[in-house]
């Protein structure tokens, strides 16, 4: 394509949502749950169909070389179908945001102003091999009055166009337009760079995926973006431990699905319990196959434990403290306490989420108040970190930035604010 019609085909994309926007942003809440409703109802009347065209996605992508962890991703399942509607049943028992007054008063001249709840109007999501987002972007944006155009990577795009089919339709029959959910049905580098620039009809760019699609993003939008996503999570064991607790918390972070953004990538151990818990924790691990990069002193515990330890255990580069692995690879520090771990964190973390075991009120307390992230843990794994989990019915990111929004990005995070002031002939000498 040429780049006049590139500009005319993405132009179009956000005319549409212009125009549906503002219908959405004004529709009664019934209308915007009867969508939900008919959306989630959808989801499971075509969960065949839309596992049909998600298996040739995942053939495609294991032909293509992905990762199992970046498959699993990808993959969608009945429970998981049933999960993307349960998240927008949920929705629909959230109070509707738009139009809550947040403050109002009254000046001394007699005008009153008001403050409340706006939508942000079209939101651009540009996303990677997660079709889930697909549902949980969709959904919010209809709850929260936005129109939302989507544009997900190329290796979901017939599970993205399956998913955002049901959105259309059921828009349709709630009487709303169809094209407040509209998803780019090309995935040419060069779309998504327009769709980045479209300010006159897109007024906010949320990208979520790994770090190369959030620094694509930040370094060519124009389009306001919010930056979601990158997360290097830690979990520091303190020497006050519950151990079979801190045993627990870690394989669930770690394992339980290591290729999305809240799971860990780093475990800092305390060196008073170093000799007795990395190699019980080392093991447990290696069951699940867990590559460990280790620095020089739990390289040493692990290796000459009397555990069995069946899996990869390596010298950790200075790289391994500053990357996302998104798999079965964790990065493993002994620190002399809990106030180095909080250093290194501060200065490897990506601001997403943090968490610490241990039994020692002060510490916790401690670590909570001087870790700089979006989310900090005192006993419990930072796999929680999730609009559904938070009770927020999904999510569309997890902000990991500090302007307007941070963590868990919900309804309220998909508003904006309006003064709303009335007078009586007041002018301004």
């Amino acid at each position: 394509m040429t780049e006049n019609e590139i500009l005319s085909y993405i132009t179009e994309y956000g005319m549409k949502a212009k125009k549906a926007a503002s219908v959405l942003a004004t529709a009664a809440v019934e209308k915007k749950n009867q969508a939900l409703a008919n959306a989630a109802k959808l989801l499971i009347e075509k969960t065949q169909y839309i596992i049909a065209e998600n298996t040739k996605d995942i053939e495609m992508a294991a032909a293509n070389g992905m990762s199992v962890p970046m498959q699993d991703r990808l993959r969608l399942t009945p429970a998981r179908i049933e999960g993307m509607a349960e998240g927008l049943t949920q929705l629909i028992s959230l109070e509707d945001p738009i139009g809550a007054i947040i403050e109002g008063y009254k000046r001394p001249n007699g005008l009153e102003i008001i403050k409340k709840r706006v939508p942000l109007g079209v939101i651009g999501i540009i996303y990677e091999a997660r079709p889930n987002v697909t549902a949980d972007a969709a959904g919010l944006c209809i709850k929260s009055g936005n129109a939302c155009i989507l544009r997900g990577g190329k290796e979901a795009l017939r599970s993205n166009i399956a998913v955002a089919s049901v959105f259309y339709e059921a828009l349709e029959q709630a009487g709303l337009p169809g094209d407040c959910v509209q998803l780019i049905d090309n995935t040419d580098r060069e779309i998504a760079t327009a769709m980045m620039k479209l300010n006159k009809y897109v007024d906010v760019l949320i990208p979520r995926g790994g770090a190369g699609l959030i620094r694509s993003v930040v370094n060519n939008a124009s389009v306001p973006v919010i930056q979601t996503g990158t997360g290097n999570c830690h979990i520091y064991v303190d020497s006050e431990v519950d151990k079979e607790m801190a045993v627990s918390i870690v394989m669930n972070a770690k394992t339980q699905r290591p290729s999305v953004c809240n799971a860990a990538e780093t475990l800092l151990v305390n060196e008073k319990i170093a000799k007795e818990f990395l190699p019980v924790i080392a093991a447990e691990l290696s069951t699940k196959k867990v590559e460990l990069r280790c620095c020089e002193f739990s390289y040493d515990i692990i290796k000459n434990s009397d555990k069995v330890i069946d899996t990869s255990v390596l010298h950790a580069t200075e790289a391994d403290w500053d990357t996302e692995y998104d798999d079965l690879i964790l990065a493993v520090k002994v620190v002399s306490d809990y106030k180095e771990a909080v250093q290194h964190i501060n200065c490897y973390g990506t601001g997403h989420s943090e968490a610490i075991i241990t039994t020692n009120y002060d510490k916790a307390r401690y670590f909570q108040e001087n870790i700089d992230a979006a989310c900090v843990y005192v006993n419990a794994s930072t796999r929680f970190t999730d609009g559904f989990e938070f009770g927020f019915g999904a999510e569309i990111g997890i902000s990991n930035q500090k302007l307007h929004a941070r963590g868990p990005m919900g309804l309220k995070e998909l508003t904006t604010i309006k003064y709303v002031i009335n007078g009586n002939g007041q002018i301004r000498g």
